[in-house]
């Protein structure tokens, strides 16, 4: 099925700043590329070929340790990007991308595309505010890991799932990965999933989730009743 280039740029978040000169522009270097459930997008250390905009499916990015053990960082959804930071750096990618349902993604390859930020200073001034944002988003991640406990993250995670879905909800990718972007252990996330049902924050139904209680929720985030 063809992919609307077009539609999927204005439907990113990350190039929501971009006027509609600039985003013609972008749409005219893009190309489209699927992958398979499975396949490796790229491994760290590779030269960035461009940055990545899920069209459809879902891509976990991720660090793998000398000891074998993954971290993932993010799992990125439809209207989600990628390879930014390698990319406007010019440093090899950080990280390794892979598909983890099939997905199409849109490319905007590397050269031209910092070729276009030298030429056109306004898009460029777009760009940085949308890094802010995505610095602003990476911030609140590690804060999250850092000063929340396993309810408070689950929470935090919920909520924001909740705000992009609305209604049911259905989490994204496997629990493994998620407890992984959470810097927890699979058993911790399904016990903690477990309590929130327990207090009613949340219900289950067959393999969706509905927030019951959002004020509840906010209040594990700062770490008040109830407590899990």
């Amino acid at each position: 099925m063809a992919v609307d280039v077009a539609r999927v740029l204005s439907g990113c978040a990350f190039f929501s700043h971009v006027d509609q000169a600039s985003q013609r522009r972008l749409v005219g270097m893009a190309t489209t590329r699927a992958f398979q459930k499975g396949e490796v997008l790229f491994q760290e250390g590779e030269p960035a070929a461009g940055i990545y905009i899920v069209a459809s499916g879902l891509v976990r990015i991720y660090k793998l340790a000398p000891s074998g053990k993954e971290h993932v960082l993010h799992l990125a959804s439809p209207g989600m990007t990628f390879a930014e930071a390698a990319v406007l750096g010019g440093f090899p990618l950080p990280a390794f991308a892979e598909a983890v349902e099939p997905t199409t993604c849109v490319i905007l390859p590397a050269a031209p595309f910092v070729q276009a930020l030298r030429e056109d200073h306004h898009l460029c001034l777009q760009i940085l505010t949308s890094m802010s944002m995505w610095i602003r988003s990476l911030v609140g991640l590690l804060e999250g890991i850092v000063l929340r406990d396993a309810a408070g993250r689950v929470a935090a995670y919920l909520l924001q799932v909740h705000a992009e879905q609305g209604g049911t909800i259905s989490l994204p990718g496997l629990k493994k990965h998620i407890a992984s972007h959470l810097n927890l252990t699979s058993e911790t996330l399904s016990r903690t999933l477990r309590q929130l049902k327990e207090q009613q924050l949340i219900s289950e139904h067959g393999t969706r989730l509905t927030v019951e209680d959002v004020q509840g929720l906010r209040q594990l985030i700062e770490g008040y009743f109830p407590r899990i």
